[in-house]
């Protein structure tokens, strides 16, 4: 196919969901103005860090003018890095009311975003295998070993290196398909985006509602560390062997169980979180 596969998903900024500046917390993220050879990429990471640690919390208008002198630059880097918010979902644009940060997904979005997921990938995982050739393979084979040294990581940056890898994973997997319009609707959900942002409000006590709190903590806990780490990386090489071994069958298979256990694995939680919010 002649997909540089590798690079196509790690260099994604997207998926970079525990990078420097928000490890750092966002008064070090945003210390100083970034570097001006790099001021349009920099500037986007440092609106974006403090989107993800909440010093723009969901809702909350954005004062450009107030940003421009936070961070020490002019208002044109702080409206291209907004306008690449808008598209990652993170930041949503108004008529006559300007910028403000997107709300963090409910219950049903998350709901409906994985229903989603469960018509389109499956089909790709098929294609994928149908299509696969050398640096597909060595592509996959490099994810699921990654992947396996995520689980290395303790308690929340395992959290993170995981959630990374599934982006990769999955994002990596659409791309092989070869059809570039599935690829982009996968890529437009920013799915592994939002979900580490729900991880993130969750752990700084942002969440309001024990149901909907027990349902962000069951999201990430239960599916990402210990065993259930393991059981997530286990259903990955599965899919990547039927890729690798170019069985289509098994890999459309293997796909959908994939999504439609993880919504299982939820939904109690997700139930009586859905409840209580729409009351």
């Amino acid at each position: 196919m002649g997909y540089d596969y590798r690079n196509k998903v790690t260099d994604d900024s997207d998926f970079k969901l525990g990078d420097d500046s928000l490890n750092r917390g966002s008064a070090q993220a945003v210390k100083s103005g970034p570097r001006r050879s790099v001021l349009s990429d920099e500037t986007y990471e440092m609106v974006k860090a403090m989107v993800f640690s909440h010093e723009i919390a969901p809702g909350q208008r954005v004062n450009i003018d107030a940003l421009s002198i936070r961070l020490g630059v002019s208002q044109t880097p702080i409206r291209e890095a907004l306008a690449r918010l808008e598209s990652d979902g993170l930041i949503a644009k108004e008529p006559l009311k300007g910028y403000s940060a997107t709300n963090l997904l409910t219950v049903k979005e998350f709901d409906d975003l994985f229903k989603f997921r469960l018509l389109i990938e499956p089909w790709a995982a098929e294609q994928a295998a149908k299509n696969v050739d050398a640096e597909g393979k060595a592509a996959l084979k490099a994810e699921i070993q990654i992947a396996k040294e995520a689980l290395k990581f303790d308690d929340d940056g395992k959290i993170e290196a995981m959630t990374e890898h599934d982006a990769r994973f999955h994002t990596l997997i659409t791309r092989m398909s070869g059809n570039e319009n599935l690829y982009h609707a996968f890529e437009r959900t920013h799915c592994h985006l939002h979900l580490f942002r729900l991880f993130v409000a969750n752990q700084k006590n942002l969440i309001s509602g024990q149901d909907r709190t027990q349902f962000v903590q069951d999201l990430f806990e239960k599916y990402y560390q210990s065993g259930s780490g393991q059981l997530a990386i286990k259903q990955h090489q599965a899919i990547a062997k039927a890729i690798i071994t170019g069985d289509p069958k098994m890999a459309k298979q293997n796909m959908y169980d994939h999504i439609e256990s993880s919504l299982k694995r939820f939904s109690p939680a997700a139930v009586a979180a859905a409840a209580k919010i729409e009351k």
